[in-house]
């Protein structure tokens, strides 16, 4: 079995998003089968040893936040603005170079760089790059720029149409639904295998431990509370509004929402609302991101910081009532940890999870009586909800597991190899 260098590329490799989640899984089964991951970006928690980290690939870096300043809301670009884009894009293809050599890369992973326009440069940069050496590259695409309002006016057409993505005979395309895989092809005639996210369901989840047992008390909950897990950023799109209506209509004192991550690059004003919402309605809304980080650790003040993991194992029920999402990371971990979980029937939950027979409460843009009356029931019926949640699980082993990833990392590195190499 041979075995092969692959070059992650992306703007960033760091923290617990999505692309960097799921990067992480591709790295590992490829490990697994001897190839071996380096990586490139603008921000890295990944090995030094291994990687190479240019902070001019990060999109919070000072010329490509001033770029994105210039050509976002608006129709047309100044000469300046073009000039300092593609001097930038110049430079960091120049890194690109040094990267492939260094490491001697025979194969690129680029991780949603070359779909989202989060940094203009770097997506030019890698499709010139690509273009010069005809490098073998699989582009896994994440979220395109047609699906975000913000990038719809623009100065940069020209160049969201050459480069995000680029239409390239060496570049194999891989989207994580279906809606994206039809849009990419309508749109640009790119042709993708379809690659679903995935957890590693061939193992057991991890249980309550040493390190979690206090972490109720630790966040200021009482053993008998009922702790519903609302596990997203809180941003508009995740429709938190309804997780505060859901506890209020249980009109339960001990049911309590905690909601794990911060508000992000979006700015303050929902959570602000969102509190305000909760206060009204007489909901206890808790936010806990200064207690849950990557790792286990003790802060500077020697207090424990968790994990999502460990939220996750320490709930008794989750709220997911995102009005849109590329995938949904959220309810497969909620499949993953065996809990119960309302969903708001997002698109992509409608087309690629639901028709294989998922076992969770639905609401369709409101919540009804019914749904309140189900969430109580699952909370209230021990041997209903471990039904669920174990009939849930088996399921995600046949369409949402690491064997699923194997399979589909085989095809993308055989058309590469020509040979089987996972």
């Amino acid at each position: 079995m041979a075995a092969h260098n692959i070059g992650f590329v992306g703007t960033r490799f760091s923290g617990t998003d999505g692309v960097s989640l799921e990067s992480a899984k591709w790295a590992q089964i490829l490990w697994d089968h001897k190839n071996v991951s380096y990586w490139y970006g603008g921000k890295l928690d990944t090995d030094p040893a291994i990687s190479m980290e240019v902070p001019e690939a990060y999109f919070y870096d000072r010329d490509n936040v001033t770029i994105n300043e210039q050509v976002f809301g608006v129709r047309t670009r100044t000469p300046r603005t073009t000039k300092k884009i593609y001097e930038l894009s110049e430079y960091l293809k120049g890194t690109l170079y040094d990267f492939i050599q260094k490491y001697d890369i025979e194969m690129m992973v680029v991780e949603n760089a070359l779909c989202i326009p989060m940094h203009i440069p770097l997506g030019l940069a890698i499709t010139h790059f690509i273009a010069e050496t005809g490098i073998p590259t699989i582009a896994h695409h994440h979220d395109f720029y047609w699906e975000r309002s913000r990038f719809a006016v623009n100065a940069v057409d020209d160049i969201l149409r050459m480069a995000f993505p680029p239409s390239l005979p060496s570049i194999q395309h891989v989207t994580i639904n279906s809606f994206a895989q039809n849009d990419l092809s309508w749109r640009t005639g790119n042709s993708s295998i379809l690659v679903p996210n995935v957890l590693d369901f061939e193992g057991d989840p991890p249980q309550i431990d040493e390190w979690t047992a206090d972490m109720r008390s630790e966040i200021g909950l009482s053993p008998d509370d009922v702790l519903l897990l609302q596990p997203t950023r809180v941003v508009p799109r995740k429709g938190i509004e309804h997780s505060i209506s859901l506890v209020a209509q249980l009109k339960n004192p001990k049911c309590k929402l905690v909601v794990s991550h911060e508000s992000g690059d979006e700015g303050d004003e929902y959570l602000t609302a969102l509190t305000d919402l909760a206060l009204h309605q007489g909901v206890d809304l808790r936010f806990i991101h200064a207690r849950v980080g990557d790792r286990r650790e003790k802060d500077s003040g020697g207090q424990k910081v968790f994990t999502l993991a460990d939220a996750y194992a320490i709930a008794d029920f989750i709220t997911y009532p995102s009005l849109y999402e590329g995938f949904g990371n959220a309810l497969l971990e909620a499949f993953y940890f065996k809990k119960p979980v309302l969903v708001n029937r997002y698109s992509i939950f409608v087309t690629d999870i639901e028709p294989r027979g998922f076992e969770v409460i639905k609401m369709d843009g409101f919540l009804t009586r019914d749904v309140v009356d189900s969430v109580r029931l699952v909370l209230e019926d021990a041997e209903y909800r471990d039904g669920i949640v174990n009939h849930n699980y088996e399921l995600c082993k046949a369409f949402f597991s690491y064997s699923v990833l194997r399979r589909k990392l085989r095809t993308l590195v055989t058309n590469v190899t020509g040979l089987e190499d996972l």
